[in-house]
């Protein structure tokens, strides 16, 4: 998967910041699916590594994935961004997600350690309001 990741942060489009990230999402089937950031003129609709891995597996019918690489030129490796956190989360909460550089220094965490108290659709119920004689 590594590799994989690598080989997608090399095709990074990141003329601006030049900050290049590479991801690769492991499916339950066992499928690698790549990733990188691609960024725009207007900055907010940049979009990460990790979200396009997820937007590209999606796309292709996967929702169940095991584990995810990202890959950055930090040292030590840089972990994902507050909306890749809780993009993944949406589909895997207790996703293993291992951190690297191309020189091998690796860190391996849990998503729900990135992503403490985090918000999902069981949250939505809870604010629901009851219709008024629905109680």
């Amino acid at each position: 998967m590594t590799e994989v990741a690598i080989e997608a942060m090399q095709n990074a489009y990141a003329p601006y910041s030049r900050f290049q990230v590479g991801a690769a999402l492991l499916t339950e089937n066992g499928e690698i699916l790549p990733g990188c950031n691609v960024e725009n003129a207007s900055y907010g609709l940049t979009l990460c590594a990790e979200r396009t891995a997820v937007a590209a597996a999606v796309s292709q019918g996967h929702k169940k994935f095991i584990g995810v690489v990202v890959v950055t030129n930090t040292s030590p490796p840089s972990s994902p961004c507050g909306v890749c956190r809780q993009v993944l989360h949406e589909f895997a909460p207790d996703l293993p997600v291992r951190l690297v550089n191309p020189a091998g220094e690796t860190l391996t965490v849990s998503l729900a350690d990135l992503l403490p108290m985090s918000f999902d659709k069981t949250e939505l119920s809870k604010g629901q309001k009851q219709s008024p004689g629905a109680e």
